[in-house]
């Protein structure tokens, strides 16, 4: 088990449990768990998920403009856990999700997003 600390400063857990559902059911992140982890902690953005979840995107993948998602819960200040994780690309309408934490340097990421 690994754990990231999230922006709001929770411990993120990673499971081996968890992993290998992800890499199962994801195969396309099997090669990406440590930037899984990267992303919890240095997210460029964070949009609200669905039933309380969060959701963290960052640009991971070189020389593509796809990258990776962490879906991810906050049960209380002290603990958390991933849910899944997956690779998207810019088709998916994340315009139309709540922003929770912009990045200072995100704004041109955000709005490459909406267009």
């Amino acid at each position: 088990m690994d754990i990231a600390i999230s922006k709001n400063n929770v411990p993120i857990r990673l499971t081996s449990e968890r992993w290998q559902h992800i890499s199962i059911g994801h195969p396309e992140v099997a090669d990406f768990y440590y930037e899984i982890l990267e992303t919890i902690e240095n997210p460029q953005i964070i949009y609200e998920g669905s039933y309380g979840g969060l959701m963290a995107v960052s640009f991971r993948i070189a020389q593509t403009d796809k990258f990776i998602v962490v879906v991810y819960k906050e049960l209380s200040s002290s603990d958390g856990f991933v849910i899944t994780a997956y690779i998207s690309n810019k088709d998916q309408k994340f315009g139309k999700k709540k922003v929770i934490w912009p990045h200072a340097d995100s704004l041109g990421f955000y709005e490459s997003l909406i267009v």
